[in-house]
């Protein structure tokens, strides 16, 4: 099996724990996937490099940073002046993530209190974004990211049309959550698979309805209602070779982390794997 199952970091850290890093190296013993997404948080720029130094002396596997999440809110924002600290703040997640040696930057291109209101802003700065994350080695991912004016599809052909080199990465809550998980299936939208443009996918499942903002939470596989047997047999079908991410939130407000549950989400991706590979 050459895809790797990956856990996001921010699944075992939060507020509950204190967002501490290191509690990772006892984490890395416990969980069964191949390695990690970093998820960097705005609370740890003063410390970044503290962290990259720890992270290195774990020797983890990290094939994947998720950059921090408040600069898509800000190049959504007018002004040139947020976008000079967004610009700043992507260039410190890109070096971290080439010392880390990820491969990969996952980024919400849009996020936050001004989401897609301006969209015209976040697509415009992808322009400059991009060879940015090229210039340290990164391949720039953009989430389809849920949205409070259009939906995440709508964004992700718009850049497609300005950018054709641009990459995606799928999330199945954030399509769920706009009832899009239907359009991966559509022929109108096998272009995303045929010409390349999805190149990882965040495997989460939801449990609301359309829009249903109440429920906008990261489930585990199997607690929510999405169907993931077709999801799995199409990108069988669409020789899918990258990596997974596993986001469900897995610890308690007390910030003990259930192994378990994320090890239960691991076996069942790779079973489904290796099931569509027979």
């Amino acid at each position: 099996m050459s895809s790797k199952i990956l856990c996001s970091t921010g699944a075992l850290i939060g507020r509950p724990n204190g967002r501490n890093h290191r509690l990772l190296r006892e984490f890395t013993k416990q969980l069964n996937c191949d390695g990690f997404e970093f998820m960097m948080y705005s609370t740890w720029y003063e410390k970044a490099d503290e962290i990259v130094a720890d992270l290195q002396e774990m020797q983890l596997c990290i094939p994947v940073m998720h950059c921090e999440k408040h600069i898509g809110e800000a190049l959504g924002q007018n002004g040139e002046g947020e976008w000079e600290t967004a610009f700043r703040l992507f260039e410190i997640n890109c070096r971290m993530a080439e010392q880390l040696k990820a491969g990969k930057m996952v980024i919400h291109l849009w996020d936050g209190e001004f989401s897609d209101r301006n969209f015209a802003n976040n697509r415009k700065a992808l322009g400059e974004l991009l060879p940015m994350a090229e210039r340290y080695g990164l391949d720039l991912l953009v989430e389809n990211v849920v949205c409070n004016v259009e939906n995440p599809m709508k964004h992700w052909e718009e850049l497609a049309e300005e950018y054709p080199q641009v990459h995606f990465v799928f999330d199945t809550k954030m399509a769920a959550f706009h009832d899009q998980m239907n359009l991966i299936y559509k022929k109108e939208y096998q272009w995303l698979w045929d010409k390349g443009h999805i190149k990882h996918l965040h495997v989460n499942d939801y449990g609301g309805g359309y829009m249903e903002w109440a429920k906008l939470r990261t489930l585990a596989i199997g607690e929510g209602n999405i169907d993931f047997e077709p999801f799995f047999r199409l990108i069988k079908e669409k020789n899918y070779t990258g990596d997974f991410t596993l986001e469900a939130t897995a610890f308690n407000s007390e910030g003990v982390v259930d192994i378990e549950k994320i090890n239960r989400s691991v076996e069942y991706v790779k079973s489904q794997i290796l099931k569509e590979a027979e």
